[in-house]
């Protein structure tokens, strides 16, 4: 500790007005003092307010971000007067302003962990209430800036929160499919084992697993289904159980009718047959739900990194982005919602440049439009996207065959916090935020073309190749 600060020193100062000289001692052993100098930075606004900062004398200017400019808001200038600390009873708190010096003196700094310490020792009652208050100011606070101008840290917080709803729960669902099937695939391997098959026909149909390769672009829906159906009539004219289930899951594997007649080669007609299609299908099913799941879980990670950039946006970089790329890792991402009832109809244009971008954040604003037009649609009908260059922008559409929007409604889709949908339904990413991505920090432009009800609604974003200086 030193003696740059003693327990004559704090017990004038009001806030300690109550403490003994025990306590004051302990407080002193708990954290240190710090001199200061000005223009030396104490804390800094938006980061977490780990260490609490108590004025023995001088003065510190307190400033926040307003914009693009930093604004003093208040100064403190009078002994004992405190700043952060608030991760003592919020483990989400941040410093509320940025403290520089403005004038040379001492503080105390003592760790939040420490002070919540000593709070609970001295005054057990108090803590708890403190971390009422602090809980229920976030919840105010929150409420009430939706009708201010900022966007705090609390808001993107609980925007990131609702947004990962979608990458987060298709991990879970992944977990959950790879339990199931390594216990169909553990049932599989006993099966071939109980019909006798030799080491030397497993060592081969391993070698036939690992040639099936997926096919290289996607196959249409009609293709796809036409390949099941030949597949599960090959399975079935040789009684294996389960033809339709085990056609289902080959064909995505790139399983044709050829290779399936070099499994049957290897393991014969008999009692083998049927687990050993049902090995390789369910074999082929856990590498594709897991693949889902790394990308969900790099999904996760993309979206936080979005979001850091987008609340400090001058740390943030551009990079050569494929449109294409994000808006196919969308489509993983929100694969569940897109399996039943809805066809995707991809049109990609062949001259579509990369573009100079924030990724992270245009894979927000795609999640969002293609989340809105399925859930028009309810789960059923088509979903068009389309890419084309014009002039030096790129225009990316995002259609559906739904219902359409009401002019009244389409009139207020970018106004903040205005929603259709029901609570806890949706990205969490409002169309306002998606507006403010693609015209603020891109320079492009949103808008909705909905005609007459039951036409439809398409949106489109329309970005530079080059964002300009």
């Amino acid at each position: 500790m030193g003696t740059l600060l003693t327990v004559d020193e704090l017990r004038p100062l009001p806030i300690f007005a109550k403490l003994g000289d025990d306590q004051l001692a302990q407080l002193l052993e708990a954290g240190e003092a710090v001199a200061t100098e000005p223009g030396t930075e104490l804390f800094t606004e938006g980061l977490p307010a780990e260490q609490w900062w108590v004025l023995v004398e001088g003065a510190i200017a307190l400033s926040r971000r307003v914009g693009q400019r930093e604004e003093v808001v208040a100064r403190m200038d009078v002994p004992g007067r405190w700043a952060g600390g608030f991760r003592a009873w919020d483990d989400h708190g941040t410093y509320l302003a940025t403290g520089r010096v403005v004038e040379p003196g001492r503080v105390l700094r003592v760790p939040s962990e420490s002070l919540r310490a000593l709070t609970d020792e001295w005054f057990p009652l108090g803590g708890h209430l403190i971390t009422g208050v602090f809980h229920t100011a976030r919840s105010i606070d929150a409420t009430a800036r939706q009708h201010g101008a900022l966007v705090t840290l609390g808001t993107l917080a609980a925007g990131l929160a609702h947004e990962l709803n979608n990458p987060a729960a298709a991990a879970t669902r992944s977990v959950d499919e790879v339990q199931v099937l390594a216990g169909q695939v553990l049932d599989s391997l006993r099966d071939l084992a109980v019909a006798g098959i030799t080491a030397d026909q497993y060592t081969a149909l391993d070698a036939l697993r690992t040639d099936l390769r997926p096919p290289a672009t996607p196959l249409s829906a009609l293709d796809h289904a036409d390949l099941e159906q030949e597949l599960g009539l090959w399975l079935s004219g040789r009684d294996v159980a389960d033809p339709w289930r085990l056609a289902s899951a080959l064909v995505p594997a790139g399983a044709d009718a050829a290779w399936c007649a070099r499994v049957a080669d290897v393991v014969g007609p008999g009692a083998a047959l049927t687990p050993a299609f049902a090995w390789v299908a369910r074999t082929a099913q856990v590498g594709l739900v897991l693949r889902e799941a790394g990308e969900a879980v790099r999904r996760i990670s993309t979206l936080v990194n979005a979001v850091r950039s987008y609340s400090q946006v001058d740390r943030a970089a551009t990079q050569d982005v494929d449109l294409v790329d994000g808006i196919e890792s969308t489509l993983v991402v929100l694969g569940h919602k897109l399996r039943d009832g809805v066809t995707v109809v991809r049109d990609y244009a062949d001259d579509v440049p990369k573009i100079a971008a924030y990724p992270g954040e245009l894979n927000q604003v795609w999640t969002n439009l293609v989340d809105n037009a399925v859930d028009a649609m309810e789960g059923a009908g088509t979903l068009t996207i389309t890419t084309r260059l014009d002039g030096d922008h790129v225009v990316v559409a995002v259609a559906d065959t739904g219902p359409g929007i009401a002019p009244e409604v389409a009139a207020r889709v970018f106004e903040a916090f205005f929603t259709t949908k029901d609570v806890g339904k949706g990205t969490g990413l409002g169309l306002d935020i998606a507006q403010r991505i693609v015209v603020e920090r891109h320079l492009g432009t949103i808008e909705v073309d909905s005609g007459p009800r039951g036409r439809g609604t398409v949106m489109r974003v329309r970005l530079p190749v080059r964002r300009p200086d």
